[in-house]
């Protein structure tokens, strides 16, 4: 049996304004909320919502077989709450099918695991509680930021409990091997690894409408048919790729909606099912240990991080940002703490690559600036107000170990304190009971006096026996107690 991994990406950065140098200490707002506004509501419009609306089609008419992944940041899940609610609802509604797994990736879409393993850990940890907040999934499988991975990686993602990484089938990795089998991390054996099929995905996402290309144009069924022909014992084909390659990067009109929607008829013919990426990791096996020296990701023709830190204006900004990471940790400044995740943004550092600059790379095309080098100005200038405000609270004149200690000591201080007040609040509450209680005896006392006096008559009212003589009680009988003979 084989069978096709589809897995979708969607993340959009929060982009940030002119920030001029005049603005550093006086203006702490960082955003282009307009153009957030309108860039990711033009694309949900054009991109998300029809491919979302098709993949539910598609679920629905194939009766729960058709079966996908997504991975979505969580900046763009904030942005859709803010600017596009309808999407969400939409997200939700391919969550209760059951038949749409999503993913696990770092919060801010950041380069943090190639800088600051905790960072990255909390990252993470943040994101898996928004999709279960929003979508009711706890995800089993992580998707690194643009698909980073290195054996270095490995054995923190097995420790933080996921079964699997999905990363990029870079051919300097995999030499002679097909990238359509499972592996597992040769730094932790039992975390699985699943791989971009490069071909497969490309066809779709960059050369489905090239009139160029001596396979256009291409069908359902021709599409089908090679992965159908690929060897009986590579089961699984992983196709990766932006969901934005529906109706934006591929326009409607080329007809990429409809091939997508008839991939199920032509795969069912063909004995191809869809699985998700947790289904493919649990039901194959690994067939050999990958490893991976350097960071790979799935960008640029080298597949390595050139494209975020790949000059001295990246490293400047990616080192300077992350040398108060521990200091914004120890913070308790929720406006501080949201700024730091959106500054993270990988697109940040995309933006300041000098690659082909004169060419119409792929970097200057998403850049919302005219040069890297504006990019990067830009960027300074909002992360040196930003580091102002982290100094504001923690100096830079206390080291990293002498802040961390001081804080130790006040929290410990806190702890201290808190058990205090629980152990004066018990005891308020102690006293207070007792109170009630002796109130409540006193009352029940004084209720017991005043019904003595009803009782005492009532006995002296008593008939006694005849001839019968009782001796008062408290005293001894005296001679004339005693009757006369």
């Amino acid at each position: 049996m084989k069978a096709i991994c589809f897995y979708f990406q969607i993340h959009q950065p929060f982009r940030l304004k002119r920030y001029r140098f005049f603005d550093i200490g006086n203006d702490h707002y960082y955003y282009d909320d307009f153009a957030n506004d309108d860039i990711i509501t033009r694309i949900a419009q054009r991109s998300y919502i029809p491919a979302a609306e098709s993949l539910l089609r598609m679920i629905e008419a194939t009766g729960g077989k058709f079966k996908c992944a997504l991975s979505i940041s969580g900046t763009a899940l904030e942005q859709f709450e803010l600017y596009v609610p309808e999407f969400i609802d939409l997200l939700k509604k391919l969550a209760e099918t059951g038949c749409v797994e999503f993913l696990a990736e770092t919060y801010a879409h950041s380069l943090s695991s190639l800088a600051d393993p905790e960072e990255f850990a909390a990252q993470v940890k943040a994101h898996d509680e928004k999709i279960k907040e929003l979508f009711g999934q706890t995800p089993k499988v992580l998707r690194n930021t643009e698909l980073i991975y290195s054996d270095e990686l490995a054995p923190q993602i097995h420790a933080m409990g996921y079964k699997g990484v999905i990363t990029e089938g870079a051919k300097h990795i995999l030499g002679w091997k097909s990238p359509n089998y499972v592996y597992n991390a040769a730094s932790s054996p039992k975390l699985k690894i699943l791989l971009k099929n490069d071909k497969f995905s490309d066809d779709i996402s960059d050369r489905f409408s090239n009139t160029a290309w001596d396979e256009y144009p291409l069908t359902a069924d021709k599409y089908i048919d090679w992965i159908a022909s690929t060897p009986a014992e590579e089961q699984i084909i992983n196709l990766f790729m932006n969901l934005e390659v529906f109706g934006d990067f591929q326009p409607r009109e080329t007809g990429i909606f409809q091939f997508l929607e008839a991939l199920p008829r032509f795969a069912e013919e063909r004995g191809v099912e869809f699985w998700t990426p947790t289904t493919a990791v649990t039901k194959l096996k690994p067939v050999a240990e990958l490893s991976v020296l350097h960071p790979i990701s799935w960008a640029d023709e080298a597949r390595d991080t050139s494209a975020w830190l790949g000059n001295k204006l990246q490293n400047e900004a990616f080192n300077k940002l992350y040398s108060v990471s521990e200091r914004v940790r120890l913070c308790e400044d929720r406006r501080l703490k949201q700024d730091w995740y959106y500054l993270q943004g990988s697109d940040h550092f995309f933006y300041m690559s000098t690659k082909n600059m004169h060419d119409g790379s792929v970097h200057s095309q998403f850049s919302p600036y005219d040069t890297p080098f504006e990019a990067f100005t830009n960027y300074m200038n909002v992360l040196a107000d930003f580091i102002v405000r982290v100094e504001e609270q923690y100096p830079m004149s206390i080291d990293n170990e002498e802040l961390s200690s001081l804080l130790t000591t006040i929290r410990n201080q806190e702890r201290e304190i808190e058990v205090l007040n629980k152990e004066a609040e018990s005891m308020r509450k102690n006293i207070e009971h007792f109170n009630e209680e002796h109130l409540l005896r006193e009352k029940t006392a004084g209720q017991e006096a005043e019904k003595a006096p009803a009782k005492r008559a009532c006995k002296a009212k008593a008939p006694k026996a005849e001839g019968e003589a009782k001796p008062k009680r408290g005293r001894k009988a005296k001679a004339e107690d005693i009757p006369a003979e």
